[in-house]
């Protein structure tokens, strides 16, 4: 097996330059790495992660803890922060905390006493044991998709990535009423997360654009669940002015959206428009197919792993808080005849007059 001074040997250097190369602990000539980055390739010869966490005191690890059984949306996180964790030279440990408090504290505590650098964590409804460990061993963090009310410096500061919420919920709202719908109701998810507070405000700021009095009554909680979906919308039916048009707040709820519809023989969109926050792979082969918000799922992740190496350089910088624009994609379960090409706007905008 090659060691590092098969390699110094080969590429003309110091085996103290190459442990500069592996290790990024002084700058190396372009030149010289190259030189160095060669001669590994040629001798086949595979860094020690132990030994260069010894140099450094990095184990190049990162801790990512969400809820990503059976949700579309935060496996394409996942996809982001693993494709930029590789990029940066680090590798990956995940935990679900199933957006429960304690298992979520569990979890992230596990991950830290495998010695991640840092981890990423999608916050539950309740994060304050979360935080609470995080800041008191003050590990660096990065909040993924909902954000909390933490400080913005000093040591105790956590940095926040997201998409845009409230805006794009409002664009769905208006091209709802754009298309002549007067009652239309939310799918809501649940109570206490910033994703399903900032979407309801993003509903009724659609309703007072359109001129839509708001209706207690068509804000139905649908737990962020397909099954807690199922009986909202059964519930906005047996209403004795049901709701025209429905928005449901994430992509699980609207598969219990779909199956309560089909369950009462209503037809998308003929008896019920219907939109969704969130886009998933498999939206475009609906009959018909769904017009959606889609958040950027792999971009929110892979912008979470670079702020995290920002925050790991430099400890003591400010916190930061990102949001990342969603794009409108236009299908026809709105109502709106098929389109070969569906517009999409990464500004959050409608893309295109609607039909």
């Amino acid at each position: 097996m090659p060691t590092m001074a098969d390699v110094a040997r080969r590429a003309g250097v110091s085996v103290a330059t190459v442990s500069h190369v592996l290790n990024e602990t002084r700058p190396v000539l372009p030149h010289t790495r190259q030189a160095v980055l060669d001669a590994m390739d040629a001798l086949g010869y595979t860094p020690n992660a132990l030994a260069r966490s010894l140099v450094t005191s990095r184990t190049y690890t990162l801790g990512l803890a969400v809820s990503a059984a059976g949700n579309p949306y935060f496996t394409e996180i996942l996809q982001g922060v693993e494709s930029a964790a590789l990029e940066h030279g680090y590798g990956l440990l995940v935990a679900d905390p199933h957006d429960d408090p304690e298992h979520e504290s569990r979890a992230v505590r596990l991950l830290h006493e495998r010695r991640v650098d840092g981890v990423i964590v999608a916050p539950s409804t309740a994060p304050d044991g979360l935080l609470s460990y995080l800041a008191r061993h003050r590990v660096p963090a990065v909040l993924l998709d909902r954000v909390v009310d933490a400080p913005q410096d000093g040591p105790h500061c956590f940095d926040q990535v997201c998409s845009e919420n409230t805006a794009p919920m409002a664009d769905l709202v208006t091209h709802l009423a754009g298309l002549g719908h007067r009652r239309i109701a939310l799918v809501a998810g649940l109570p206490g997360l910033s994703t399903t507070a900032e979407r309801v405000s993003g509903y009724r700021q659609g309703l007072a654009s359109a001129g839509l009095p708001h209706d207690d009554r068509l804000l139905a909680h649908g737990a962020s669940s397909s099954g807690g979906a199922l009986r909202a919308v059964t519930g906005l039916l047996s209403l004795a002015d049901p709701p025209t048009a429905l928005v449901t707040g994430n992509d699980a709820m609207t598969l219990g959206t779909l199956r309560a519809l089909r369950e009462h023989g209503r037809s998308v969109p003929d008896d019920i428009a219907l939109c969704c926050f969130d886009d998933f792979p498999w939206a475009d082969l609906f009959s018909p197919r769904l017009t959606a918000v889609a958040q950027p799922g792999r971009d929110i992740g892979g912008r979470a792993v670079r702020v995290l190496l920002d925050r790991l350089a430099a400890p003591d910088r400010p916190a930061v808080t990102e949001r990342l624009p969603c794009a409108f994609v236009h299908r026809t379960s709105c109502g709106c005849p098929d389109r070969a090409n569906p517009a999409r706007s990464r500004t959050g905008r409608p893309g295109g007059p609607a039909a």
